[in-house]
């Protein structure tokens, strides 16, 4: 069976409707991967969301996994599926966007990525043969290539610079990936990511280098790290109209429900974000009507249901001025029932793509909800 079936592409739009076939389950795709950065997500245990929501797939972080608890105690443990006990499937980042996010303890060349720990600011060394062999010992079902990020904005210099790079990097990991063996008995997959900030001529010499290196599946990176909105969504609909389409498309880092659904119309299969539990730390609620802020007072007096509409018994029991009453008084409860809701929101809604995409109705319902689910309440 292949790693990757479409399922059905809608007719008005470039979004599908697929699964990933992995030796932990399959995962229906469009798909929001919930972001369990140090092994747990925040504030929700793991398998108190899975229970709730049926979540088949997370998004852990190499960089901080090597940090903490470190590659002895993962392959003691038995890989990163067993110490989490988690038994669906897991992506793991390269580490390369905190690398890029802690710029003042790192040093780039040819070889690697030298930084120091922002724990203990102990020296460390990443070449692109190491981050493979640290994802063998995690031993997650997807794992990515270490590339190079770059911010905006950024010259055409830079970033032809971090893509060389970046290329080469990733026909490095290629050739150690097909040289090394899953540890833990099962078939692990790799994915290139394609950079070239906003310019159209290197996005499209990334593709071409990247599908001759034949990799499983295909990440759109150094996006949503500065550019506006309609850079973001001109430069992923250039891209994923040049991808393969017979294999995944994951754009890394992105974003609101809002931008989600633009980016399932223009042909993405797999989102991450912190988004939804950052968010929910500050007050922030997801809705299908729109963003509301449910710390705000004009919600002290408001008992109605946090959500009617939605699935989880929570969002029936309680009501959104004794949610604002939690956020007042600083009880961790509110984190717990914030980033629940976020969470369901999110997967709700690339479940929702998924199904009216296998309908032939996504073009209406997309057209529907997109308004809505951009507004501030």
């Amino acid at each position: 069976m292949a790693f990757f079936e479409i399922l059905k592409e809608d007719k008005h739009t470039a979004a599908r409707a697929g699964i990933l076939h992995t030796a932990h389950g399959d995962v229906p795709t469009p798909i929001f991967m919930p972001v369990a950065t140090r092994a747990a997500l925040k504030a929700v245990p793991h398998h108190e969301l899975d229970k709730k929501v049926q979540v088949p797939i997370l998004l852990s972080n190499t960089y901080h996994l090597y940090l903490r608890p470190g590659t002895k105690i993962l392959k003691e443990a038995g890989g990163l599926h067993r110490f989490m006990a988690w038994e669906k499937a897991l992506l793991t980042d390269s580490g390369g966007f905190q690398v890029y996010s802690l710029q003042a303890l790192t040093s780039i060349n040819n070889e690697g990525i030298t930084f120091r720990s922002h724990i203990d600011g102990s020296p460390h060394l990443f070449t692109p043969e190491k981050v493979v062999e640290i994802q063998r010992i995690i031993g997650s079902d997807i794992m990515m290539v270490l590339d190079e990020c770059v911010g905006y904005p950024c010259s055409y210099s830079q970033a032809k610079q971090a893509l060389e790079r970046t290329h080469l990097w990733a026909q490095r990991s290629k050739k150690h990936f097909l040289q090394t063996q899953p540890l833990y008995g099962f078939e692990q997959y790799q994915f290139g990511i394609v950079q070239g900030s906003i310019y159209k001529d290197l996005r499209k010499a990334s593709v071409e280098f990247l599908t001759s290196l034949d990799f499983d599946g295909y990440a759109i990176g150094g996006l949503a790290v500065g550019e506006s909105e309609e850079q973001l969504y001109e430069i992923t609909g250039f891209t994923a109209d040049l991808l393969p389409k017979d294999k995944p498309r994951y754009l890394m880092g992105v974003g609101t429900p809002y931008n989600i659904l633009r980016c399932i119309a223009l042909g993405i299969d797999m989102f991450d974000c912190v988004m939804p539990t950052r968010n929910a730390r500050h007050g922030g609620w997801f809705f299908s009507d729109g963003i509301r802020n449910l710390s705000n007072a004009k919600y002290a007096h408001d008992f109605s249901p946090i959500d009617p509409n939605s699935e989880l018994e929570e969002d029936k029991r309680f009501s959104k001025a004794y949610i604002r009453h939690l956020y007042k008084t600083g009880e961790l409860l509110v984190y717990y029932l914030a980033s629940l809701h976020n969470l369901w929101f999110y997967l709700h809604l690339t479940k929702q793509a998924h199904y009216h995409i296998l309908q032939g109705t996504f073009y209406e319902w997309y057209q529907e909800m997109l308004p809505k689910v951009g507004r501030k309440q």
